[in-house]
């Protein structure tokens, strides 16, 4: 009878389902965003799927920390998983990843995410920037543009006093170079900045000025072909929780992750895109940067390309890595 006991003990100990291993995602965007809503929520999804329940993502309502700490978040373990701009950690542990920051670089989000993830993930190095996680996704957003509400922008001389907002990185670079005033901020502070005056415009994509409000308070938006600037996103978890993912499960994740996300999530901001052009109208004037702009542009952005590749030191070459890049992406520098 102890024996027939223990029998039925085991069989319906085998029988009992395992409990789920539920990881705790901080997202900091709004919840409806493009992203949010068309990336991350069914990556979330297919995560419990390709794992047979056994792994699921609960992704926040409210992120639990300010945009910038991210990646210290993840590192750390304040969250299981986050996500984040490069150019928000205001140090230069992530200087490799400028590869996708630059001017010039191109118009799908798709093959600039795909291009990103297999430069910066391979020949240069990106786990080593983002040590104490396991990067799940590196990827960038559609074109960026130049957004103010004072003036078209016709000659380089007319950048020269604007206030603008920068997400940090290139940019803030490229357009104090240019003779505006970068001001470092995120995402979600702008509308109150650019509602009250405090900038003039805003360094952002098509799907920001809807995502984030802005339309009313824009005039003109000035683009160049490959985009004025982008910005470079990690996309991670935290290493500790990572390996304690069984080998099969981790497998799993990881071939719906890496250049599987940088599609998806570049399908995202291009649909999203794509949304806001047609949604914005003619609120907005969008016009093409002119020859003169360009023709600066140019000049400055190959003066930087130069200083951040000479400043990767040995082993890496990034005006290298730049070519290769236009190159997957189609862009010809003349």
């Amino acid at each position: 009878m102890k024996s027939l006991k223990l029998a039925l003990a085991g069989l319906l100990m085998s029988a009992a389902p395992v409990m789920a291993e539920e990881l705790i995602m901080s997202s900091w965007l709004p919840p409806k965003h493009p992203i949010v809503v068309n990336a991350f929520e069914p990556w979330a999804a297919e995560v419990a799927k390709v794992t047979d329940g056994r792994v699921t993502v609960r992704i926040m309502a409210k992120p639990l920390g300010s945009p910038p700490a991210h990646f210290d978040m993840a590192r750390d373990g304040v969250a299981d998983i986050t996500y984040g701009l490069h150019s928000f950690t205001e140090d230069d542990r992530f200087n490799r990843a400028r590869l996708g920051q630059f001017s010039f670089l191109g118009d799908d989000a798709v093959a600039n995410s795909k291009a990103f993830w297999t430069i910066y993930s391979g020949k240069l190095n990106a786990a080593e920037e983002h040590k104490g996680t396991h990067i799940l996704g590196l990827f960038m957003h559609g074109p960026g543009l130049l957004h103010n509400n004072l003036r078209k922008i016709e000659k380089p001389e007319d950048m020269k006093g604007l206030k603008l907002r920068v997400p940090g990185g290139y940019v803030g670079d490229l357009v104090a170079a240019m003779g505006a005033t970068p001001l470092f901020m995120s995402s979600p502070e702008v509308y109150e900045k650019l509602s009250r005056g405090v900038i003039d415009g805003v360094a952002f994509t098509y799907e920001a000025m809807t995502a984030f409000n802005l339309v009313d308070y824009i005039k003109y938006s000035m683009k160049v072909p490959g985009g004025i600037y982008n910005t470079t996103w990690f996309f991670v978890i935290n290493e500790d929780k990572w390996n304690s993912l069984s080998e099969a499960d981790r497998a799993a994740i990881d071939k719906i992750s890496g250049e599987a996300f940088s599609e998806r999530v570049g399908q995202a901001w291009n649909d999203a895109d794509a949304a806001a052009i047609k949604a914005i109208g003619d609120k907005v004037e969008f016009y093409d940067a002119s020859p003169e702009v360009v023709a600066a542009l140019k000049e400055t952005a190959s003066k930087a390309e130069k200083s951040w590749s000479d400043s990767l030191g040995e082993g890496y070459d990034g005006l290298a890595a730049l070519a290769e890049f236009r190159a997957m992406t189609g862009v010809k520098m003349e």
